[in-house]
């Protein structure tokens, strides 16, 4: 097929039914840049020759470099499938872990995906990621196994053994794809139970009930997810070499050779059928009756013999064979080239052309964007804990225009831009050099002769000035100047070429985004709607049928911007666009002041923004960057910005040292992000620190036994009571500051106001899980109560309330015994941001407040009137135990996994003469006194509350509410975080590290080294399995992410690049050793010596952190040290 014309595709854009989105989604190194080139060249933008080896849509240099994809890029393709023309809008994502943000991109824009696997490999960590996106994201996928020449050349397998490893990987892909739809299907099951159960709580039921756990799954209809292919919705490549074919094509093929129907052949190709040669049949039972199956028969069988005869054998005869049989022609060049494949890929493209056999695939079997569904469409406009139900009629009827994808001119103008993208000047169509018309080359023409004319005339008349005599200098000297004077006005006009160029070294943003309602014009005004955009509260503010353009009034989380530019994406190149109807995949100018990351975009304030995309990758690798010269550093300021908007993935800080900080998801991609940073975005040197690591600060139960496994008993006890004897002689406990035995701190506030109990405890390590995945629900929780407490009507989806009912009947079903008896009810916040994993407790007696769970209905009521008062200050324990848990006691890392339970909080009323003595006591002159009874006299009017009862606190409101905000608030805020803190320190405290999980796909031969490099690093092997029919093992390993860098290096190295690790941060865990540990038992001195100097691994980390925080750090400075030498060197 050639080359396209743009004027074809935009007339092509216009018709939805025959429009495909699609990406390409795989493991790292499965191929899907090669297959992408292969389709390409199939629209003659690139040769064919070159497919595979270019890498069209890696267009960055160090993509090309790493032969590694590291961003989503779409290029727009035609393919004539019959008598109809399609317009395929592609996407190629990256498979690397480190860039799955940019999968979540593609995945969005699409309406079906092109799942490769490896043929060898199989089913890898991340394929499993990206057939997950997909199906949340209510995608269809469509199967393509590559690298099938690698079964033929590598493994040596014949085409039966072939046969079985291909029916091995399709297995595994469907098990995926059966996992996630079990879960949804039981998930809808126990919804709709719910849902009759309550409908049957007002009937009267009776006789037993069985529970048919399989009845959900029995009944839905699954045959359409799996994949199969008689089904035609797999394809088997070898993209490398040009091929590949769907069991379609075999089945035109033989049943014009053998005089069977087309529809027998494609559904006995694949499965357990024979052809008995004699009765001239096709029978089952190949397996049982020890017969090739006839896929093998009629179509493996021939490509491993071409195979054998061009690549293995090189039997020319053989070729020709082949060649003249199929009906090809081969041009001499390809016959006689040195190379093999070369003859393979000539032979093989014009055969079975991969090409066609996935666009046809792609054109058959994915749905086209006027088949969205309606629950994709309900999912996308549900943000956050409104259901789509509970909004308001305006913004319900916009789902008839996603489903009708009508591009006419009245329907509302509906945009999602998934990614900003920055792209040079240079690259855009409008500052491309035009090819020049006959008038014009004619003029410069001209303008060149003068030029070299005036130089020649300018030449000569130098030469004759050096000739003439010394008298006559004068008259060369006068007219000189005038000769020079081109030169003067080129150095005049230098520095504004000089601007020019640096406007030209600027970088675009382009939002990638698709058009889902209306048609998009250039020069049109829309509405950008935030995240929190609320279409009840903008429709209620604007006047009815308002637009963009005529929108004056200020709307919380909405804006109104022009559309610059329209583009279409192709690949490395940008066409310029006027309009883009709905359907398509396009690239927008001019949004980059108005949009950080991704955004929706509508003619209408009655459309909700979309929900935010699914991010499988956490960002977890930190930097500090610092400019070389530091007055660079707007430059670097301006840099990171617009990096942060380029990338879906980076985060970037500036923390309270002052550092600026990228986070990043890998260590590939924390290279890329620098790279970008000095090259591309602030253009000068910098310097990045070492990686900053993250860790966790926790307390663990008492441990029963020492470092010898020596059982503790009496010991340990007597070790703290002595360790509290000596922090009390240092001074750690003061007169407002009481440590028991039991660890129950006692703090009292320096105006001795307020007196605080609290005691730290260890979660269960399933509840902080708990906490940890369901961060964004707690998030929502506590959103809920704040709108509750304001008194503001919030309509929560009864989705959002089950997750909440759910969350809070796993944590009691967790937090069982007699020290957690009533805890969940008890939960007075969550923290740190109030969402993190630990929890602080009311276990103050006669305090009855309103429960974090009141949106759930059964939330307790203050009672009492003592309870009113401390309410006040109720704010104040919250925000003191936020600090604490933000940065803790050990290296001021945030905490995990920790419950502060308040037991005892007493507002203590006191009278003014008694507040005076002891200020004249403690005082150290008379103004300072001075100053403490103003203040203690304003503290004493606050403390009559409690002991005026409610009527006086009635009587004087006013007072009351300000004076929560006065020197008690703060006292008592900073009493809260360091009571939290000292109850931390009582305990037994730990570090916990961020931990990767690590698969690692290596031969027999390098297993070892693998465990050496792992063992080096404080990896621990999980379990270790061989993968069937190969001789690859696959390792499962965790690793801490401190010890994670240059490991991917290193293991290749180390195996000569036989094996490759996968690195995805999973959980944080405790380091078991105690960084505080020093020798107490008899025992632990005969093993350890007296200084335990032995290497311990959480005090080498915690010592690292504080010392990069400049906090202090106990270790011993070696001054003026000499080598010690003896006599017999000396000498």
């Amino acid at each position: 097929m050639g080359h396209i014309s743009l004027d074809k595709i935009v007339a092509l854009q216009r018709n939805p039914v025959n429009t495909r989105n699609l990406c390409i989604l795989a493991h790292v190194d499965h191929g899907k840049t090669t297959l992408a080139d292969c389709l390409v060249a199939s629209n003659g933008i690139i040769s064919s020759r070159l497919a595979g080896k270019l890498r069209y849509l890696d267009s960055r240099e160090d993509e090309q470099l790493r032969g590694i994809t590291m961003k989503s890029s779409a290029i727009s393709l035609h393919f004539r499938n019959g008598e109809q023309d399609y317009l395929l809008n592609l996407i190629d994502s990256p498979g690397h872990v480190d860039f799955s943000s940019e999968v979540s991109t593609a995945v969005r824009l699409c309406d079906g995906a092109i799942v490769v696997v490896d043929a060898v490999e199989g089913v890898c960590p991340q394929t499993q990621v990206v057939l997950r996106q997909a199906w949340l994201e209510n995608i269809k996928p469509v199967l393509v196994i590559n690298k099938i020449d690698r079964l033929i050349t590598e493994l040596k397998l014949t085409s039966l053994e072939a046969y079985g490893h291909v029916q091995k990987i399709l297995g595994q892909v469907n098990a995926v794809t059966g996992t996630l739809f079990t879960s949804r299907v039981l998930e809808e099951r126990a919804e709709k139970e719910k849902e009759e159960e309550e409908q049957k709580d007002s009937e009267a039921f009776s006789g037993d009930q069985l529970y048919d756990w399989s009845a959900g799954l029995e009944e839905t209809d699954d045959s359409h997810l799996y994949f199969s292919p008689d089904q035609g919705n797999v394809v088997f490549a070898s993209a490398i070499d040009g091929w590949g074919f769907s069991i379609q094509q075999f089945a035109q093929i033989y049943s014009q050779r053998m005089g069977i129907r087309a529809e027998v052949l494609l559904k006995t190709l694949w499965g357990d059928f024979y052809l008995n040669a004699k009765a001239k049949k096709i029978m089952k039972g190949a397996q049982a009756k020890g017969k090739k199956p006839l896929f093998v028969q009629l179509v493996l069988d021939n490509i491993w013999s071409l195979y054998d005869a061009v690549v293995i054998r090189r039997d020319k005869q053989r070729v020709e064979k082949v060649v003249t049989s199929l009906g090809i022609k081969v041009m001499a060049r390809d016959l006689s080239h040195s190379d093999p494949k070369v003859l393979l890929s000539a032979i093989c493209s014009q055969w079975l052309p991969v090409s066609k056999s996935v666009l046809s695939m792609v054109c058959e079997k994915l749905p086209s964007p006027l088949d969205m569904e309606v629950e994709r469409v309900e999912k996308l406009m549900s943000v956050g804990a409104r259901q789509f139900e509970s909004m308001p009629q305006q913004t319900q009827q916009l789902k008839k225009a996603f489903l009708q994808c009508s591009c006419e001119e009245n329907a509302p103008v509906i945009v999602f831009v998934s990614k900003m993208f920055a792209v040079d000047n240079k690259a855009l169509p409008q500052n491309k050099q035009r090819p020049l018309t006959q008038e014009e080359i004619a003029r410069r023409r001209e303008l060149a002769r003068q030029r070299q004319a005036d130089r020649m005339e300018s030449n000569q008349g130098l030469t004759e000035s050096q000739r003439a005599p010394s008298p006559s200098e004068a008259a060369p000297q006068e007219s000189q100047p005038v000769r020079l004077n081109p030169v003067k006005t080129e150095s005049l006009v230098s520095p504004d070429s000089k601007s020019e160029k640096e406007e030209e070294q600027k970088e675009t943003f382009i939002a990638f985004a698709r058009v889902y309602s209306g048609t998009v014009k250039k020069g049109q005004k829309v509405f950008v709607l935030g995240p929190k955009y609320d279409p009840a509260q903008g429709l209620s503010v604007l006047p009815e049928s308002c637009t963009a353009s005529d929108c004056e009034l200020e709307v919380p989380h909405l804006s109104c911007c022009t559309v610059d530019s329209l583009y279409l994406l192709m690949g490395r190149e940008l066409e310029e666009l006027k309009e883009v109807p709905a359907g398509n995949v396009l690239g927008i100018g001019g949004l980059e002041e108005f949009i950080l990351k991704s955004a929706t975009l509508s003619s209408s304030p009655a459309c909700p923004p979309f929900t935010p995309l699914n991010f499988e990758a956490t960002p977890i690798v930190r930097v500090a960057v610092e400019p070389k010269h530091p007055s660079e550093m707007p430059k670097l300021v301006q840099g990171m910005r617009l990096l942060n908007q380029a990338d879906p993935c980076v985060e970037v800080l500036i923390q309270e040292t002052g550092e600026h900080v990228l986070i990043t998801a890998g260590e590939v991609h924390l290279q890329r992000c620098l790279d970008d940073l000095q090259s591309r975005f602030a253009q000068i040197e910098i310097s990045s620190s070492k990686p900053i690591i993250p860790f966790r600060e926790t307390v663990v139960r008492p441990p029963k036994v020492d470092m010898v496994n020596e059982d503790l008993g009496k010991q340990q006890k007597v070790a703290i009571i002595h360790q509290v004897k000596e922090e009390a002689s240092q001074g750690r406990l003061s007169s407002t500051l009481h440590v028991d035995t039991t660890g129950l701190v006692t703090l009292t506030t320096p105006n001795k106001m307020a007196t605080l109990c609290i005691r730290a405890i260890a979660l269960p390590q399933e509840v902080t899980s708990l906490l940890e995945s369901n961060t964004e629900l707690i998030r929502t929780l506590e959103h809920i109560n704040m709108t509750l407490r304001e008194s503001k009507s919030l309509d929560v989806s009864l989705r959002t309330l089950e997750a909440i009912a759910g969350l809070k009947a796993q944590l009691e079903s967790l937090l069982k015994g007699r020290k957690w008896r009533n805890a969940v009810e008890r939960i007075w916040a969550f923290g740190p941001r109030r969402c993190g994993p630990n929890i602080l407790l009311n276990s103050v007696e006669d305090y009855h407040r309103l429960s974090v769970w009141q949106c759930l209905g059964n939330a307790a009521t203050d009672v009492g009137s003592q309870a009113a008062v401390i309410r006040d200050y109720d704010n104040s324990i919250i925000s003191g135990f936020q600090l604490a848990t933000l940065s803790g006691p050990m290296c001021e890392e945030p905490l995990m996994g920790v419950c502060f339970s308040v037991e005892r909080w007493e507002v203590q009323s006191s009278t003014l003469p008694q507040h005076q003595d002891q200020q004249e006591e403690n005082a150290a002159c008379l103004e300072a006194s001075e100053a403490g009874t103003a203040e203690e006299g304003g503290i004493k009017n606050l403390s009559e509350g409690p002991s005026g009862g409610l009527s006086q606190m009635k009587s004087r409101p006013e007072a009351a509410s300000a004076d929560c905000y006065g020197p008690v608030s703060g006292q008592l805020i900073a009493a809260m975080k360091e009571a939290c803190r000292q109850a931390f320190q009582a305990q037994p405290q730990r570090l916990m590290a961020a931990m990767y999980t690590c698969e690692i796909m290596a031969t027999a031969e390098v297993l070892g080294r693998v465990y050496g490099v792992l063992g080096k690093r404080e990896g621990r092997v999980l379990h270790e399995e061989m993968k069937e029919g190969t001789d690859m093992f696959i390792i499962k390993a965790v690793l801490p992410v401190a010890e994670s860098f240059g490991f991917a290096d290193q293991i290749r190295k180390r195996t000569s690049g036989l094996a490759s690790p996968q690195l995805v941060f999973s959980h944080w865990e405790v380091i078991a050793s105690d960084p505080y540990w020093v020798p107490t038992t008899e025992e632990e001195y005969l093993h350890f010596g007296e200084k335990a100097d032995s290497a311990n691994q959480a005090l080498k980390y915690m010592n690292a952190v504080r010392r990069r925080k400049g906090l202090y750090v106990e270790e011993k400075i070696v001054e003026h040290a000499e080598k010690q030498r003896t006599l017999s060197k000396n000498k």
